[in-house]
């Protein structure tokens, strides 16, 4: 074969790879519109006042989004703002505790051998393959056996183990803290506990944050678990409240502009908290590339 014909078989291939490039490309944009375009319209409609929302084109912008916040601040004295802090408190807390209490159990899986490790592992592995509406109403039944139910605790107990957070530290620890530095450690006098809070967190860090986020995300997003557990409004998460506000609306048209603007205020957080965990994990992974 000549160097010519070597040379148009390379180009000829090359040009192939990128007329085939462009094929996941447009799969990828495509599923960013459909992932995109939900969320362009509440951002639209929440700019729209109660005329515009039903009488103009649908991404034409309104000018009513100002009257709109003022509206949804000012419903029964602001207790949207009390469902938006009820749902930071019980995320945040609740994925905090998640991730504490994964830390721990993958760590305790993944490096250390004991009697029963593997029977546990493959329980939690069942666990995660359990869907969560499956426990709602059993947990219910439990709590409201203690006493807990329509309670801050009955929202707080359920989140707190995570089958994959525990099973996400499990892989983690066993791949990121090796055993020869824990074993240093412990010549040097170190404890159990200083081992693990001083060298074995910070080193699964960036897998702890992702359990925190899921956590925070799964958290946030609830619906069935209030439903079934909660009947005071006050306690109420951001999708519980939204709810009500939107069955109301059947019978309330004006209300439906309440429930868009509560919508787009209720994305914020999560784009906000997803965008410094960006952050926390791009400087944990530099820190860990210069260290190693």
């Amino acid at each position: 074969m000549t160097p010519l014909t070597l040379t148009a078989d390379t180009n000829g291939r090359a040009a192939k790879a990128r007329r085939t490039a462009w094929v996941p490309t447009i799969v990828l944009l495509l599923g960013a519109l459909y992932c995109l375009i939900p969320i362009a319209w509440v951002v639209i409609a929440a700019t729209k006042d109660r005329s515009e929302l039903f009488s103009t084109f649908t991404f034409a912008p309104g000018s009513g989004f100002l009257q709109n916040l003022s509206d949804l601040t000012d419903y029964r004295d602001g207790i949207f703002w009390r469902w938006m802090a009820n749902s930071a408190f019980y995320a945040g807390f609740g994925a905090l505790l998640s991730a504490a209490v994964s830390a721990a159990g993958g760590y305790a899986l993944g490096r250390f051998a004991f009697r029963g490790r593997e029977a546990i592992f493959k329980m939690i592995l069942a666990g995660v393959l359990v869907p969560s509406i499956v426990l709602a109403v059993p947990q219910y039944l439990l709590l409201s056996k203690l006493g807990m139910a329509d309670s801050y605790w009955s929202m707080l107990l359920p989140s707190i183990l995570s089958p994959y957070g525990v099973y996400l530290v499990r892989i983690y620890a066993a791949a990121s803290v090796p055993a020869e530095l824990m074993e240093a450690a412990r010549m040097d006098g170190a404890s159990e506990w200083r081992i693990f809070s001083r060298i074995a967190v910070p080193m699964m860090m960036p897998g702890l944050i992702t359990v925190f986020l899921f956590q925070f995300v799964g958290i946030w997003n609830n619906f069935l678990l209030p439903y079934v557990m909660l009947a005071d409004d006050e306690k109420f998460p951001i999708t519980l409240g939204l709810y009500t506000l939107l069955a109301q609306g059947a019978s309330q048209p004006a209300l439906y502009t309440l429930v868009i603007t509560g919508c787009l205020l209720a994305i914020l957080p999560l784009i906000g908290l997803f965008l410094v965990i960006q952050r926390f994990w791009s400087l944990d992974l530099l820190s860990g590339s210069v260290k190693a």
